[in-house]
């Protein structure tokens, strides 16, 4: 794959940040975009910094991805997102979803949307959702409803760019060991989310990054418009 660029949106920590190693390993000159911290920027990497729900900025980043690189993205991975603390329907706030909306939906859609319009012939789209779409868990409903919203356009845009070749899957893990992951849990609720897989553990963030770059290769092409779920054994 020497000479393909890959742009991976959110690639500065956890799962993004192991779909940025794995794309480099696989020989992609890799892009990725971060919010606050770049993190640890892989060698022949680029970071840009960007806020996914402005259409523009994410505009500027396929725009600043072509002059520095020479080439438009041959693969755009969609992970940037976010989550909150969980609470039931009756209690959830509604700054909290409006939140979620916006991020998870409007700002996927601003990528999705762009790397439509940029991403070169035969490349690849890869969106990142979650398995807690099909497994429903009190508290997870308004978080994975948004990732619902990101399958939906994933189907959509599958039949959309086939005719210029270019392969639209998501990846949807189940819970994975990453700093966002561990946020606000204790080790009880660690262990609960290890016990959802029959192997009673949670994901490693380089499990998800393989996945995703397997759909970036030349291997995936004929895997097309699906949702491949890494999630040990959840669902």
């Amino acid at each position: 794959m020497a000479g393909n660029i890959a742009l991976v949106f959110g690639g500065s920590r956890g799962i993004g940040a192991a779909c940025v190693r794995a794309l480099a390993a696989d020989g992609f000159e890799v892009a990725y975009t971060y919010v606050n911290d770049a993190g640890e920027t892989p060698a022949g990497a680029k970071a840009y910094r960007a806020d996914i729900g402005d259409p523009a900025q994410v505009a500027e980043t396929f725009a600043a991805v072509e002059r520095d690189f020479g080439a438009r993205p041959t693969v755009v991975v969609a992970n940037a997102g976010i989550n909150v603390p969980p609470a039931p329907m009756a209690q959830f706030s509604p700054e909290d979803f409006r939140r979620l909306v916006e991020v998870n939906i409007v700002g996927a859609f601003n990528i999705l949307a762009e790397a439509a319009r940029k991403v070169q012939d035969h490349g690849a789209i890869i969106a990142l959702t979650t398995s807690l779409v099909r497994h429903a868990a009190p508290g997870i409903g308004p978080y994975s409803a948004t990732k619902a919203a990101v399958e939906c356009l994933v189907r959509s845009m599958a039949k959309e760019l086939a005719p210029r070749g270019v392969r639209v899957n998501a990846v949807a893990p189940g819970p994975v060991d990453t700093d966002l992951f561990r946020a606000g849990k204790n080790a009880e609720a660690v262990s609960r989310s290890a016990a959802m897989s029959p192997f009673n553990r949670v994901g490693k963030p380089e499990e998800i990054g393989a996945v995703v770059a397997f759909l970036a290769s030349d291997k995936a092409s004929w895997v097309h418009g699906q949702v491949i779920q890494p999630n040990g054994g959840l669902i």
